[in-house]
């Protein structure tokens, strides 16, 4: 595997251009998913992508994937990665001294830890991938392209010109997220019922609070959204956690995604 910052000054070349000009007028609407793996295709062709957000102290959730050319597994590929390999991956680790720095990585299924290999990767034919990530405020922003067994290596070439288009992608990626509100499997979407079961002491605006902490809201965010004050949002949120026996956002995710499914 390898890993390193991204340089700004590259992928000025015509062809390059022309790529990010068309997924330019796509921003925020549904064309920009499709239009994404098309316009790639004669710089880095691969089969799938995703743009998620993960980290150690986030709430994981994928904003965008789809495939081209193969049967669109990338959202059982999620649900297989929150089954257990988020939590002790660190592909897409930001070092400290490069937060403010997108990072790059390139990595083959062979270099991916045994359970996230195998529950991700080869139990959906992804072979190879490209990332480019950055640290957020909410956690670590990811867009990734992956290659699948029946297509040959990235080239150097390729991995060159993905490295030079990077940080524009990365950057349209997340404008994109911004622009359409865009939200897939974040959550179960019994995440409130799976609360309750866990602890039927959880009041109705203490499970208001955490289903919206689960979507990812920020505490601003949640006070608009309920007409409550951001000391009140945090007082739902003190005294939930208080009762499900937790103190971060990430181990409510955690604690919803083990919570066994309810019936609808």
């Amino acid at each position: 595997m390898r890993k390193w910052t991204c340089t700004s000054g590259a992928g000025s070349s015509g062809r390059h251009a022309q790529a990010l000009a068309g997924l330019i007028e796509q921003l925020g609407q549904p064309g920009f998913r499709s239009l994404l793996l098309e316009t790639l295709q004669p710089l880095v062709p691969a089969a799938s992508f995703s743009v998620y957000r993960t980290g150690r102290h986030s709430v994981p959730q994928l904003f965008l994937s789809g495939s081209l050319g193969v049967p669109d597994t990338t959202r059982d590929c999620w649900r297989a990665y929150l089954s257990g390999p988020y939590r002790s991956d660190r592909t897409l680790s930001v070092e400290a001294q490069n937060e403010t720095q997108p990072l790059l990585c390139h990595l083959t299924a062979q270099e991916v830890p045994a359970q996230h290999r195998a529950r991700v990767y080869e139990a959906h034919g992804v072979a190879e991938r490209v990332s480019v990530v950055q640290a957020r405020e909410d956690g670590l922003f990811a867009l990734n392209f992956y290659r699948h067994q029946h297509q040959a290596p990235f080239s150097d070439v390729q991995v060159a010109d993905f490295e030079s288009l990077a940080p524009a992608l990365l950057a349209l990626a997340h404008k994109h997220v911004t622009l359409s509100g865009v939200s897939e499997a974040g959550i179960a979407p019994d995440a409130r019922q799976r609360l309750l079961a866990l602890q039927p002491a959880l009041t109705p605006r203490e499970l208001d609070v955490c289903v919206r902490l689960l979507r990812g809201m920020t505490y601003d965010g949640i006070a608009a959204d309920l007409g409550l004050s951001l000391p009140s949002v945090k007082t739902y949120r003190n005294r939930a956690f208080d009762r499900l026996g937790i103190h971060f956002r990430n181990e409510l995710f955690a604690l919803v995604l083990r919570a066994p499914a309810t019936l609808q």
